[in-house]
């Protein structure tokens, strides 16, 4: 079974790890505090992190700035589990910028999608 939890100082190694792989860039001392503030979720199945997802809380909005999950655990509900727990922690609208591969994700889970003005291979959601 998968959990959906804050992330530990201990999981900051392979948080860092799993964004890396899905060439994603935070480096570990940016994960470390990012734990620190609590802003970092982390899907663990077993005792291994197979999901992170990672958040930016500014006035009036909680922003997903970089969502990973595992390559052997895509398409199994993880990503959909991160942001609904993402949701659920939040007093704010959820927001996520993204390319155009991720665009179905985030219709699924009811954001509503606008392309970013000025950049033609971006888009905007927002989950209320």
């Amino acid at each position: 079974m998968t959990e959906i939890r804050l992330a530990r100082a201990d999981d900051v190694d392979a948080a860092t790890e799993l964004l890396d792989a899905a060439m994603l860039e935070l480096d570990r001392a940016a994960m470390a505090r990012r734990v620190e503030n609590e802003s970092v979720l982390v899907a663990e199945s077993g005792e291994r992190i197979v999901g992170v997802c990672v958040l930016d809380v500014g006035d009036g909005t909680t922003e997903i700035s970089q969502i990973a999950v595992h390559r052997s655990r895509r398409a199994r509900g993880v990503g959909r589990a991160l942001v609904e727990s993402a949701a659920e922690t939040t007093a704010h609208p959820l927001t996520a910028t993204f390319r155009p591969q991720v665009r179905p994700f985030y219709e699924a889970l009811g954001f509503a999608v606008e392309p970013v003005e000025g950049e033609s291979n971006r888009f905007r959601g927002v989950l209320r």
